[in-house]
C-alpha cells in the first residue's frame, strides 16, 4: 500500500464545477488504514478531509471547507492512487458534492 503519511499536493486538474486550483495545497497524513488532510489556498481559506483506504490503490473520504465566498461546502470522493515515472504520487479522483447542486466532478492532484 502507498502511504500518504506527510505528503503534500496540488492540483493537475479539476471539473468546472469544483473549487480546487493549482493554487490548492493538501497537506496529507496517513496511519494505517486512516487517512486525513487539510487543504487550503486559491478559492480555499481553509478544508479538512478525512476517510480511510479500500484497497492497496484506493481510498475514500468526506470533506468540508469553508470558500473566500463565504460558503461551507461539503462532499464525499473515491480515489485512486498511482505512481508516475517521475515516482511522484498522484492522486485521481471522483467526487461529489453533499453541499449545493450536489453534482459530480473529477479531479487529479499531484505530489509536489
Amino acid at each position: 500500500m502507498i502511504n500518504l503519511n506527510d505528503k503534500t499536493f496540488i492540483s493537475l486538474v479539476n471539473s468546472e464545477n469544483g473549487e480546487v486550483s493549482h493554487k490548492t495545497s493538501f497537506y496529507y497524513k496517513q496511519k494505517n488504514h486512516i487517512i486525513w488532510a487539510e487543504y487550503e489556498g486559491g478559492d480555499i481559506v481553509k478544508g479538512s478531509l478525512l476517510g480511510k483506504t479500500i484497497n492497496e490503490h484506493e481510498f475514500e473520504f468526506c470533506y468540508q471547507h469553508l470558500s473566500k465566498d463565504g460558503n461551507i461546502k461539503a462532499g464525499h470522493c473515491k480515489t485512486t492512487v498511482s505512481i508516475l515515472e517521475s515516482g511522484k504520487i498522484k492522486l485521481s479522483e471522483n467526487w461529489q458534492w453533499f453541499t449545493g447542486d450536489q453534482s459530480k466532478g473529477y479531479s487529479e492532484l499531484i505530489e509536489i
